[in-house]
């Protein structure tokens, strides 16, 4: 009687779930995380213990035959919910389809050549091997695709070897005990079903939160990025370097990069083209700086490199490269475009060593910068060693920059 108790809370946990996320997928439109896979594993399963407690006790009969079919599409659609949940697109209808049909098939026949325990011993078989595949596909991606996660990983892997667990000692009562070890009112079976109610009560809260957290990282992100190039933007770039600073001794240099005559490419060729220009310029710039550096968008034609812990020659050597990079890259193809390129002016700022003396170094490197448009664009600047202006000539610097890009 419990146990009949257990598997109807089981159904409402499941079919209370499955609009849940229905709602959820909806809301989600494009990017839909997987959860209208995960729905559709909530539904088959809570009409296959429908099913289940519809037949009565074990044996033959087409209602059970349909309860193990649904069963397995469930764990299909559950796989593939966490593929497109990790961006895989794995298609749901057809395998479910062709899985429903061929097990129903097979369990038909292996019923009429061996009876009702080898078709539910065959259920737990398959089950668990399933089980232990989607553990060994959780441990690795707890090293690849997904150690952004690790923890939440872990636990499902921790949850889905206890029901793999479960089903290996159903498959033995069934091989030693026959149908009476799937009696309701046996312990096993209590302790299957209160198991099994465990995991309705934890597991879909933890794919809700799952798709919060990834929603949650994406608008950090949006809000941490340029949307043209989706280079660093500002904010990023703090974000970035305060991470950095908590190492011990940790220093940086600041290269800022602006592309010379920048306005003559908005007048000639219209804001289109300045923009796709703004795009290859931070194609080249991402390739020519080092693994550790961050690349960032201050606005308009302005970039930034930091260089973490580079010395004086290697932040020459990055800033070579990307003046380099970007001279020799062709931004658009085209008659019109007469392979158009552009190229940088860099200023690179003295060695800082905290988040607070990056406003110093910004203002050298914008010195540097300065000094370079004057003196002819197309080359790095090094900051000198006292400051280029005077206090309060900044209203003559800003003019310069307008007259100098």
């Amino acid at each position: 009687m419990i146990a009949t108790l257990l598997v109807g809370m089981l159904c409402v946990y499941l079919l209370s779930f499955t609009v849940m996320f229905l709602l959820i997928s909806r809301r989600l439109r494009g990017e839909k995380m997987g959860m209208d896979a995960f729905a559709v594993g909530n539904l088959t399963l809570g009409m296959a213990y429908v099913l289940q407690l519809l037949e009565g006790p074990a044996g033959w009969s087409w209602m059970s035959v349909v309860n193990h079919s649904l069963t397995l599409c469930s764990l299909l659609a559950y796989c593939v919910g966490g593929a497109r949940f990790f961006g895989r697109a794995v298609p749901l209808l057809w395998p479910s389809v062709g899985i429903g049909v061929g097990y129903a098939v097979v369990q038909v026949l292996v019923d009429a050549a061996w009876g009702s325990v080898a078709r539910y011993s065959l259920l737990a078989a398959t089950c668990a091997l399933c089980f232990i595949g989607m553990v060994a596909v959780l441990l690795y991606g707890v090293r690849t695709f997904a150690r952004d996660l690790r923890g939440e990983v872990l636990l499902f892997a921790l949850l889905i070897s206890g029901i793999c667990v479960l089903n290996v000692i159903k498959l033995i009562k069934l091989l030693s005990g026959g149908l009476a070890a799937l009696s309701m009112d046996g312990p096993f079976q209590m302790v299957f079903y209160v198991y099994m109610c465990s995991l309705a009560t934890i597991l879909p809260p933890s794919i809700v939160w799952l798709v919060l957290r990834r929603l949650t990282d994406a608008l950090r992100g949006m809000a941490a990025r340029d949307p043209l190039t989706q280079l660093l933007n500002r904010r990023g770039l703090t974000e970035a370097l305060d991470a950095w600073f908590r190492r011990p001794n940790a220093r940086a240099r600041l290269l800022l990069v602006d592309v010379d005559h920048f306005k003559r490419i908005n007048d000639n060729y219209g804001h289109h083209v300045g923009d796709a220009v703004l795009c290859g310029v931070a194609d080249a710039l991402r390739g020519a700086v080092r693994k550790d550096d961050l690349v960032c968008r201050l606005g308009g034609e302005e970039f930034a490199a930091i260089c973490m812990g580079a010395d004086d020659a290697a932040a020459r050597r990055v800033a070579e490269r990307v003046r380099g990079a970007i001279q020799d890259k062709v931004m658009l193809q085209g008659p019109r475009y007469a392979g158009l390129r552009c190229t940088v002016t860099v200023g690179v700022s003295h060695c800082f060593g905290d988040e607070a003396s990056l406003e110093r170094a910004m203002q050298d490197a914008d010195a540097a910068l300065y000094r370079g448009k004057r003196a002819g664009r197309n080359r790095v600047e090094w900051a000198s060693p006292v400051a280029d202006a005077p206090p309060g000539s900044a209203p003559m610097e800003a003019a310069a920059d307008v007259a100098l890009t």
